[in-house]
């Protein structure tokens, strides 16, 4: 929120925001938030704790941990299946080859079959410690549900419906649409690229003969003087994995600063760009960054509900799927 608002107005604010959007993400398809406050109640403690530990020594894990999440949801649901280990698991696909973080899940998972032995899911661990990157680099926390239990399959093949890095917006809408996502939770979820890097070989071919380029031999939605810069970070010939900032103004803050480069042409990925020159998503952009209407929209607030609708994406509970001993392995 904004500074400066009268206290009657915040509170009226604050209790209208709760009627309004507090069941979307506090349940959903047989979770609950609290769902170990019997059988484990340092369950959050524990892997808040375990996040933060990390996050201290290395702060690239809170966007590795976020984007995780958000690729073990888009392949079989939430379900944990991103972090198994093998030849052929989800892992191993093309697009979760950079993923990070893998190391904090383990350890948190080491802590908790300490204390609560065979109770918490590594798919709760990851959708909490998504939760806890956020909150770690400024951004708002919510209410997770949990009560996800682990799957028992892990193909890298599955990972092909995961969103590109080249795809239009109509894909990009028809993937979220398929896991029962909207275009507000598309540009909501997006934004998580306010915290992070990306590689420079997912987006070096926008800076050197691009597909109907300017004379510069750059993608004309590239603000030109932002081209140069992008350059001389990833040259022609230069290392694919070297890393570059997401969102230029503030790369290691939760804010709304990563649309701000959407609108001056400076968004790294093509994808990313796509959602302003795309009417459909220029207005949920316009949105996040006057903070006005219509549609009258705060980001924290946005995000925080669509990463809540997102995180219940085919969830097993209950009988189905197992609660793994270790994260990376299924249960013998």
């Amino acid at each position: 929120m904004e500074d400066g608002f009268f206290l009657h107005k915040a509170t009226l604010f604050t209790m209208l925001l709760t009627l309004c959007i507090a069941p979307t993400f506090v349940r959903g398809q047989g979770t609950r938030v609290g769902f170990y406050s019997r059988s484990c109640p340092r369950a959050e403690a524990i892997i808040r704790s375990t996040v933060q530990s990390h996050f201290q020594s290395d702060p690239t894990v809170a966007p590795g941990l976020l984007r995780m999440h958000f690729h073990d949801c888009f392949v079989q649901g939430c379900d944990g299946s991103v972090l198994i280990n093998g030849p052929n698991s989800e892992k191993t696909a093309g697009p979760n080859r950079l993923l990070r973080g893998y190391e904090v899940i383990d350890d948190a998972k080491t802590q908790l079959e300490a204390a609560c032995p065979g109770v918490v899911s590594c798919a709760d661990i990851l959708a909490l410690a998504a939760r806890d990157s956020v909150s770690l680099t400024n951004g708002r926390s919510w209410a997770v549900p949990t009560g996800r239990r682990d799957g028992r399959v892990s193909s890298a093949s599955d990972a092909a419906n995961l969103p590109g890095f080249t795809d239009s917006v109509d894909v990009q809408k028809q993937k979220f649409a398929d896991l029962g996502l909207n275009t507000l939770d598309l540009v909501a979820l997006v934004g998580g690229h306010t915290i992070g890097t990306g590689a420079c070989q997912f987006f070096k071919y926008r800076l050197y003969n691009f597909t109907n380029t300017t004379s510069s031999g750059a993608d004309p939605s590239i603000d030109p003087s932002f081209v140069s810069q992008l350059q001389s970070l990833c040259p022609q010939n230069g290392d694919g994995t070297k890393r570059v900032a997401l969102d230029t103004g503030s790369p290691n803050r939760f804010d709304a600063s990563f649309y701000a480069n959407l609108r001056s042409g400076r968004g790294i990925l093509e994808s990313d760009q796509k959602l302003w020159t795309d009417a459909s998503t220029k207005t949920f952009v316009q949105g996040f960054l006057s903070g006005r209407g219509p549609p009258r929209l705060d980001f924290n607030t946005e995000f925080a509900k669509s990463m809540a609708k997102m995180s219940n994406i085919g969830v097993k509970t209950g009988t189905d799927g197992e609660i793994r001993k270790i994260c990376s392995t299924f249960n013998a």
